[in-house]
């Protein structure tokens, strides 16, 4: 079978390779240094205080529940982050969530941080738990909690208990699950309280250690409620619960013996179904991932060839690119992932040299936006994608749509209606992945968050908003000067240039991929060179849902 094998032009010794390169380590070095802190969580006293209830942290048991040897694949670090500072913050929002390899299978994990505020749930460590969850709903992925916590943050209960994506949702998703037949398996290693203590109960099988409670109120509550005096341990202790209430299954002297248990009933857990998507041998690709960092730039002026990038991430740098001549600032092609098949959808950086729609005149085209043709092209190749079962990859760098008289003219807001229609009807799995830019109409046409990906991971240089920093700044600062003149107020040339800048840094503050992290709009901040592997990690997983539901669009504009 011949394949098309991408060939690699790019310098790796030019200046602006080098220059690329140090950009993005400096970006990974920052965020590496951010990341060990968070994973410090409540800090080193909040880690002694637990150790000297002999209890582990909740990511020491996670690395002695996964199968030795293997990686944790880290979820939503940044999930508060720079949030809830006049309480002290809550770094990773107090709880750990993950893929893993348990005996041999994939999970997903969710542990409580009881170093952050003795595990309390926060607003966003709801919405972390349950971004988890809706994870293992749409991939079918057995999951894995360990509880250790002391229910809701009190003072922000107003943001944590009503709404639907709230706390209740996350017993909700507890029973949805179990209906569906996902696997879930709950050890409670601490605390587990009020409504919380409704999440255990609700899995297939239910631990518990020596030390720790459960029960809906406790004892200063119970006291307060009914005049009734009782001890932790009588109320809800694991003894009571193992001889007394029937409500564990197992009772466990410690952590390292209930997570020994844990992997034992997973050793048992069957099969799951085949999977719907072809499937064979992995090949690495022909380059080096880490060629990535120079040859891709995070200058919004800047040209490269994202062909480039693909090559580095797809089985033996293969590509069968779909309409090559057609369409070419976005590039659509076939190919192998860690063995999956899919479909490749991302936007070309070069700018191309084409001919005018309905005429032989030449025009260029700018690399990043995407053209009527471009959207038509796509659109297609995703209806191909969904017609055989190939699930698809989106790579962003994308301005957004062309606009201007010609592009109005060619059928551009058609066009793009039609892709999107493609992109939000699409049953195959989705992932996303943010290189760049992704901004405004172009965000939703490459399958950004409200199009439902599986997995949507970004790059340190990711930036995605309505526009770009620069657009956004003028546009704002120019509306805010018209009030300033309304109101009688003079602005001269340098008051102007300040209004401007400080604009700025508050929108591109705002585009930072850590603030979108900080509120669940990625699911991690990737090393580019790891692209490959995080996106094999999340194609397993898809893997394990094998139903793919009938492939409608409604009205498609034509």
């Amino acid at each position: 079978m011949s394949a098309s094998v991408l060939k690699t032009s790019a310098n790796l010794k030019s200046a602006e390779f080098e220059k690329n390169t140090r950009r993005i380590i400096e970006l990974l070095t920052q965020l590496k240094n951010e990341e060990e802190t968070i994973r410090r969580g409540g800090g080193a006293k909040a880690i002694e205080s637990q150790h000297k209830k002999d209890r582990l942290t909740a990511r020491e048991r996670i690395a002695k529940l996964i199968d030795p040897g293997s990686q944790f694949f880290e979820l939503g670090i940044y999930a508060a982050y720079e949030m809830y500072e006049e309480w002290g913050g809550a770094p990773c929002a107090g709880t750990v969530t993950g893929l893993a390899k348990v005996c041999g299978r994939t999970f997903m994990l969710i542990a409580n941080d009881a170093t952050v505020k003795a595990g309390a749930f926060f607003p966003m460590t709801a919405k972390k738990v349950i971004r988890a969850q809706n994870i293992a709903i749409e991939n079918r992925i057995p999951t894995i909690y360990l509880v250790d916590s002391a229910g809701v943050f009190l003072p922000l209960q107003e943001d944590v208990f009503p709404d639907t994506d709230d706390f209740g949702r996350v017993f909700r998703n507890n029973a949805v699950m179990s209906a569906m037949g996902i696997p879930q398996i709950t050890a409670i290693m601490g605390m587990c309280v009020a409504g919380g203590a409704y999440l255990p109960v609700m899995c297939d099988h239910i631990l518990m250690t020596e030390g720790s409670g459960l029960f809906l109120a406790g004892p200063a509550l119970v006291q307060a409620a009914i005049g009734q005096k009782t001890s932790a341990e009588d109320l809800g202790g694991a003894k009571m619960h193992a001889q007394i209430s029937g409500t564990v299954d197992f009772r466990e002297p410690d952590d390292d013996a209930c997570l020994a248990r844990i992997r034992a009933l997973v050793d048992k857990i069957g099969a799951p179904n085949p999977p719907p998507f072809s499937h064979t041998t992995s090949r690495e690709p022909l380059y080096s991932g880490e060629d990535i960092y120079g040859i891709f730039s995070s200058d919004p002026g800047k040209q490269y060839d994202m062909r480039e990038i693909i090559a580095r991430i797809v089985d033996a740098s293969e590509f069968e690119e779909y309409r090559v001549e057609y369409g070419e600032t976005l590039l659509c092609g076939y190919a192998r992932i860690g063995g999956w098949a899919v479909g490749i959808v991302a936007n070309q950086k070069k700018h191309v040299q084409t001919l005018a729609r309905g005429s032989d005149q030449k025009r260029m085209e700018f690399g990043g936006v995407i053209y009527t043709e471009s959207a038509e092209k796509a659109a297609r190749f995703i209806l191909d994608c969904n017609q055989n079962r190939i699930p698809l990859v989106f790579l962003h760098d994308v301005n957004g749509f062309m606009v201007g008289k010609d592009a109005e003219w060619s059928g551009i807001i058609r066009a793009g209606a039609k892709m999107v229609n493609a992109v939000a009807n699409s049953v195959v799995p989705k992932i996303t992945v943010i290189c760049g830019g992704s901004f405004g109409a172009g965000n939703y046409a490459m399958c950004g968050k409200a199009y439902d990906p599986r997995f949507m991971f970004a790059w340190p240089t990711a930036r995605f908003a309505v526009m770009s920093g620069d657009a956004a700044a003028s546009t704002l600062a120019e509306i805010k000067l018209k009030q300033l003149e309304r109101e009688s107020k003079r602005v001269d040339e340098k008051q102007k240039k300040e209004l401007i800048e400080s604009v700025r840094a508050t929108y591109e503050h705002q585009t930072d991929p850590r603030y979108a992290a900080a509120r669940l709009w990625v699911d991690a901040i990737i090393d580019p060179a790891h692209t490959r592997d995080a996106l094999i990690w999340a194609l397993e997983a898809a893997a394990l849902n094998p139903e793919i539901h009938e492939f409608k669009t409604g009205v498609l504009q034509t």
